[in-house]
């Protein structure tokens, strides 16, 4: 029987869950067809995009107002598109924004099933989220082991599926060695330092972070710091190097192939000791590479007043959370200061080993050693068909 699959991302995380989700339905159905949005990966599994997905990209916050209309009006077209094709599902992907307007509108004008891939983390703030989008969506897959009963308590059925970080290649001691002798790190401790990858993030991150590292340094000269950059912002990161410590050493991956600096990067975030970065799923990567952490992150002032009235949990870092401790520390707001980061970097330095055990728990949890979640976020879908 032919399995008909709408399906749509709106940037390049959904496109990588995406690509997953759409391999496992191949793997596990033997005719199955896609139509929708997506970028690269989704079409290497055989979806032609109906419009490039990077023009929802700009979706949230003043971004947006410039394009609103023609943004209103794919959200439109994308919606009849799925209603006159009759597809067996419609899947969408994060980017809620895009998302979920479209699967209001679908479920408005049809009883297309619905499902969506991320549940809003409502554990956090604004539950009534889940409460609204169970009115047009069946069922989600969720990332992260606690969120299936939230999304059942408000009317949907929700499957746990894995975080794709479980899924991610780690780097070999190979890989690893390699890449202190490319660098001529020999044996010297190692501090990662990750101020984001969006350009808000590293201007305001990037000054404070460099300082901070300083004053590291001051009292922990044996350690060099590394800085993989990510694309979008490696200009911006290096143009910032006179706040960072001397010998801080800046990874460009404007200057190696997509594959080298792939490999570059894994071995970059096992090598080092201990990191600092901004706050989001890097944390994850962290720990995926067994990487002790301080987590810090400058918010505008308004976010934060608006943040801390609405926050339902005491941390903002998936580790804590998942792991259910609170080990990894967090500089957050108004305690993103220099001297607060350096601390924490101090009292890690002497105790790395603390965070070991949590990040160990938070990748079981998450699915590391088991079936791949594109996989089982696959077989969800088809068993609730």
């Amino acid at each position: 029987m032919s399995l008909r699959v709408f399906i749509l991302a709106g940037e390049p995380s959904g496109d990588r869950l995406g690509g997953a989700l759409m391999a496992g339905l191949r793997a596990l159905h033997s005719d199955v067809s896609f139509e929708g949005v997506g970028g690269d990966l989704m079409a290497a599994q055989g979806l032609h995009s109906r419009f490039p997905m990077e023009e929802l990209s700009v979706m949230g916050l003043a971004e947006v107002l410039p394009k609103y209309r023609h943004l209103k009006r794919r959200i439109r077209e994308t919606a009849e598109a799925v209603i006159a094709q009759k597809p067996d599902v419609l899947i969408t992907i994060d980017s809620p924004d895009f998302s979920l307007r479209v699967a209001a509108l679908v479920k408005a004008g049809s009883d297309i099933r619905t499902v969506h891939y991320v549940a809003p983390s409502v554990w956090a703030w604004r539950p009534k989220r889940a409460v609204k989008m169970a009115k047009s969506i069946d069922q989600v897959l969720a990332l992260l082991p606690f969120e299936p009963p939230l999304m059942q308590a408000a009317g949907m059925e929700c499957d746990f599926v894995g975080h794709p970080v479980v899924a991610e290649p780690l780097a070999t001691e190979t890989e690893i060695r390699a890449f202190r002798n490319q660098f001529d790190l020999g044996e010297t401790p190692l501090v990662l330092a990750l101020p984001g990858s969006r350009r808000s993030e590293v201007t305001r991150l990037g000054p404070v972070f460099g300082e901070a590292l300083q004053a590291f340094a001051h009292f922990h000269p044996q350690y060099r710091v590394v800085v993989p950059c990510a694309a979008p912002v490696a200009d911006l990161v290096r143009s910032q190097a006179e706040d960072w410590p001397e010998d801080t050493l800046f990874l460009d991956p404007n200057a190696h192939s997509a594959e080298a600096y792939a490999a570059i990067k894994r071995a970059a975030f096992a090598a080092p000791d201990l990191a600092l970065a901004a706050s989001g799923t890097v944390s994850l990567e962290l720990a995926a590479a067994a990487t002790p952490m301080v987590i810090a992150y400058r918010f505008q002032w308004l976010t934060w007043q608006v943040m801390k009235r609405m926050a339902l949990v005491d941390t903002v870092t998936l580790v804590n959370l998942v792991s259910e401790t609170r080990v990894v520390p967090e500089c957050l707001g108004p305690d993103c200061t220099a001297e607060n980061i350096a601390a924490q970097l101090d009292e890690l330095a002497k105790a790395p080993e603390l965070q070991k055990a949590a990040m160990a728990v938070t990748m079981q949890r998450l699915g590391q050693g088991g079936e791949e979640p594109g996989l089982r976020a696959a077989r969800a879908v088809l068993n609730r068909l």
